[in-house]
């Protein structure tokens, strides 16, 4: 493209890592450069960002944190590799500048681009910066950040609070227009939570004996669908079970109160659309950086924090019943959510990479 730069994505591993960056290449792209990825097979990666036409160049890299001694050490054996097949990539596309997520791919990738001279910028999703970000923070020009509270993990002067890139749709959602029978949407991410899915089934006969008037919408994954399916007709509560919902956007528009995880990508769309919410953290996400998200939420008043320690079909039914009783706590709840939101988060990151590739490069 004429006049277009190259950029390096290094995001890999989970959603809360690809969706974002995949906004700011969007957004890079349309400004006329070429982005492109590094990423490892067996991560979200190898069907998100091919599916959005952006090139992806492969490592093998694992994990460091809650791993045995064995894959430890095989993930450290790989670093060496997986570092120079980045600087050698860095060597023929000659990337401006370079874009991190943070996880396992990012490590490398940023290795090689401080060995080359590339500028790094990166951003941290969550209310606590992770092992990587914190690690390569000092070498970064900038960290936009999605909580301030994650400034405490690098250099002083260094970051930025912009919020995550969070799809148009659900900032477009505008608030629920009363009446009408009180939506609740349960999901526990693309591949279902198995305790969420417990405490869910659980709850069904205390919803229908309470007399509630609420509609149930519930993303459960795959594979206890049909199981989930068949134990949600038998137990004549309104609504649907749905191994996935490709629309997450329209189904946060029906919904009057949220139940989830509380990765970044979730509080992120939580915010943007201004749902109030149950979080209910996962409790071995690296450096409990999920319970650290529900916190700030929960402290903005934005979402109640329900520990997974404590889940179950009666503390759901509740927590759903206290809230779906009060529509006012509600809707302060979602404006507190929507005071959280920062839109235009990609074209920032993008500004900012495109301030450093005007810079005359370093090699």
């Amino acid at each position: 493209m004429k006049g277009g730069h190259a950029f390096l994505m290094a995001a890999g591993g989970t959603g809360g890592h690809v969706v974002p960056a995949l906004a700011v290449a969007r957004e890079l792209r349309k400004r006329g450069h070429e982005p492109f990825f590094v990423g490892k097979r067996e991560g979200i990666e190898a069907r998100l960002v091919p599916a959005e036409g952006f090139p992806i160049e492969w490592i093998e890299i694992g994990g460091l944190k809650r791993v045995g001694w064995r894959q430890a050490a095989r993930s450290l054996g790989q670093i060496p590799r997986s570092v120079w097949r980045v600087w050698r990539l860095t060597g023929e596309r000659r990337p401006r500048a370079l874009f991190s997520m943070g996880g396992y791919v990012a490590g490398p990738s940023m290795a090689a681009a401080w060995l080359r001279g590339v500028p790094m910028i990166l951003m941290e999703p969550n209310a606590v910066a992770g092992m990587t970000n914190r690690w390569m923070g000092r070498f970064v020009r900038r960290a936009l950040l999605n909580f301030e509270s994650a400034a405490a993990g690098f250099p002083r002067g260094r970051t930025e609070v912009t919020g995550v890139p969070v799809r148009e749709e659900f900032f477009r959602i505008g608030p629920k227009k009363p009446g009408g029978k009180f939506t609740l949407l349960l999901t526990g991410g693309s591949r279902g939570s198995r305790r969420l899915n417990a405490a869910a089934r659980q709850s069904w006969p205390l919803l229908r004996k309470s007399g509630l008037p609420v509609r149930v919408l519930h993303q459960c994954g795959g594979e206890e669908y049909p199981e989930l399916r068949r134990a949600f007709e038998e137990s004549g509560v309104e609504g649907e079970i749905r191994p996935f919902i490709a629309d997450m956007a329209a189904a946060f528009a029906e919904a009057d109160l949220v139940v989830c995880r509380s990765g970044a990508g979730s509080v992120a769309e939580l915010a943007a659309a201004g749902k109030p919410s149950i979080l209910v953290p996962f409790p071995f996400a690296a450096d409990q950086h999920q319970l650290r998200n529900a916190e700030e939420m929960a402290k903005a008043g934005a979402a109640r924090l329900l520990p997974d320690s404590e889940l179950s079909g009666e503390t759901l039914h509740r927590e759903v019943a206290a809230l779906a009783s009060d529509p006012a706590l509600l809707a302060g709840m979602g404006e507190a959510a929507r005071r959280l939101a920062r839109p235009g988060a990609a074209a920032r990151a993008a500004d900012l990479l495109e301030e450093l590739a005007a810079e005359p490069a370093r090699r």
